[in-house]
């Protein structure tokens, strides 16, 4: 029976495992897309749907370029993964920053504010799954680090 258990509790894992890595994929399109065009667009084209200055708005599409590209490599590469919880959890923040824009934008209406809710939600199922759930193991270090530690005298 244990081993019943451990591996449906494997399946639900792998499973867990391929859905946080398709939200990633598809959040990262949608703010490394979203990033760049705040990047791209002209300042005066952006201002004219937004009350915002240029100069954040900038500001904020280089966040969410890098929060695009954190929620992929870090974990992809195995190279400090514990970036792509934390890229989540910053994009959960800008989310909560476009949520309230939205709203302050639509006179109070809540159903512009709903698009940027959902995709927060998403975010924090990443952050979460990745910090608590589903982490994705660190890369070890190559060999020749390894021998370079078994050289040194034993204390």
């Amino acid at each position: 029976m244990p081993s019943n258990t451990l591996r449906r509790n494997d399946e639900d894992h792998s499973k867990l495992s391929a859905a946080l890595w398709a939200v990633q994929v598809l959040l990262a399109l949608i703010f490394v897309f979203a990033g760049g065009m705040k990047l791209v667009m002209p300042i005066a084209a952006m201002t004219k749907e937004m009350a915002l200055p240029g100069a954040f708005l900038r500001f904020i599409g280089v966040c969410e370029l890098a929060g695009g590209l954190g929620l992929i490599f870090p974990a992809l590469l195995r190279v400090r993964p514990y970036l792509t919880p934390a890229a989540a959890g910053g994009l959960v923040i800008i989310m909560s920053g476009a949520i309230g824009i939205s709203m302050a934008g639509a006179g109070g209406s809540i159903k512009p504010a709903l698009a940027p809710f959902v995709v927060g939600l998403f975010c924090a199922f990443v952050a979460y799954g990745r910090a608590r759930i589903a982490p994705i193991a660190e890369k070890t270090r190559g060999s020749a680090r390894h021998a370079a530690t078994a050289l040194q005298p034993a204390s």
